[in-house]
């Protein structure tokens, strides 16, 4: 995987790469389809297949009181995008000059001069240049003019309606992680490093990992079944995770507490990333320590379950 930053208008690829574009927050199931498409797209042509997105949101820029959190960061969207099969990803750092260019100049300076595109896909409701002025239609003639082939595909439903990193959103912070995996194809996922806690959870007997987190959205409170992956390596730990703001304690700033069963090393400093795979209850106030140990050990016989039912994981 080839990670470009596009901050000028040179050419940049000698082969004429299939380019699909967009925002491609939390690479879900529409911006699935399309990368299937460009990579299948670029398999046929032997060409490469790559995929545009922007940096930062288009939104952070032009209305940033408005602007929505993201689900993932650059570097997680290029991993996924890299196991769909995409070759590279160029990164278009969005400014307000940007926003300015007639789409007859976007494309001609984007995708033609800097992408050297041969075939462009988008989603049929794709819009692009100043004003957001140009379409599908406008980008077809403008691909008959400059030499690139336009292939526009329908929004992927979920529950009847159109996925959208906004529906997905909305789904992880009120903690229904499972909606949010159905519209994503994958669980959700945040990374970070564990930094050190108060030691609570150590002292209770359920020593846990407080995660600094590098997504911007976690699941709304409550505590969850997830596997965690530690330092990217490939084994599926087992977890139960709680985010919140530990009620029984007296509150503060919500956290990112994992609880890894069956792991027993030193995890401070270590990078984790946390897979949501389902909600198991609220977060809520428990009279004292024990009651909160005994509900714990509830939460670690059913996180088991929901596991090794859902996924084939367990200790």
């Amino acid at each position: 995987m080839e990670i470009v930053r596009l901050d000028g208008p040179a050419r940049r690829f000698p082969d004429a790469p299939a380019v699909t574009v967009g925002n491609f927050d939390g690479v879900h199931l529409g911006h699935r389809a399309l990368i299937d498409a460009v990579v299948g797209e670029a398999r046929d042509a032997g060409a490469p297949a790559l995929a545009l997105t922007f940096d930062p949101h288009p939104s952070r820029v032009l209305a940033p009181e408005r602007a929505p959190a993201t689900l993932t960061t650059i570097a997680q969207r290029a991993e996924i995008m890299a196991g769909l099969g995409i070759d590279r990803v160029a990164v278009l750092p969005f400014t307000r000059e940007l926003s300015h260019h007639p789409a007859e100049a976007f494309v001609r300076t984007l995708l033609v001069e800097a992408l050297g595109a041969r075939v462009v896909v988008v989603g049929e409701n794709f819009r692009f240049g100043r004003d957001r002025a140009g379409d599908v239609k406008a980008l077809q003639g403008f691909g008959r003019e400059m030499g690139y082939r336009v292939r526009a595909l329908p929004s992927v439903l979920h529950d009847g309606a159109p996925v959208s990193s906004t529906r997905v959103r909305e789904a992880v912070v009120r903690g229904a992680v499972e909606a949010a995996a159905a519209m994503l194809g994958r669980r959700y996922l945040v990374d970070g490093a564990v930094v050190r806690g108060l030691g609570r959870g150590r002292t209770l007997g359920i020593p846990t990992a407080n995660l600094d987190p590098l997504n911007e959205i976690l699941p709304g409170g409550g505590v969850y079944a997830a596997i965690v992956r530690v330092d990217g390596g490939p084994q599926a730990w087992p977890a139960v995770v709680n985010v919140g703001r530990r009620p029984t304690f007296g509150g503060g700033a919500v956290l990112l507490e994992a609880h890894l069963l069956g792991f027993d090393a030193d995890l401070y400093g270590r990078g984790l990333r946390v897979e949501f795979e389902a909600r198991l209850r609220d977060e809520r106030a428990f009279p004292d320590a024990n009651a909160l140990r005994a509900q714990i050990a509830d939460d670690v016989q059913a996180a088991r379950r929901v596991l090794e039912k859902a996924r084939g994981i367990g200790v």
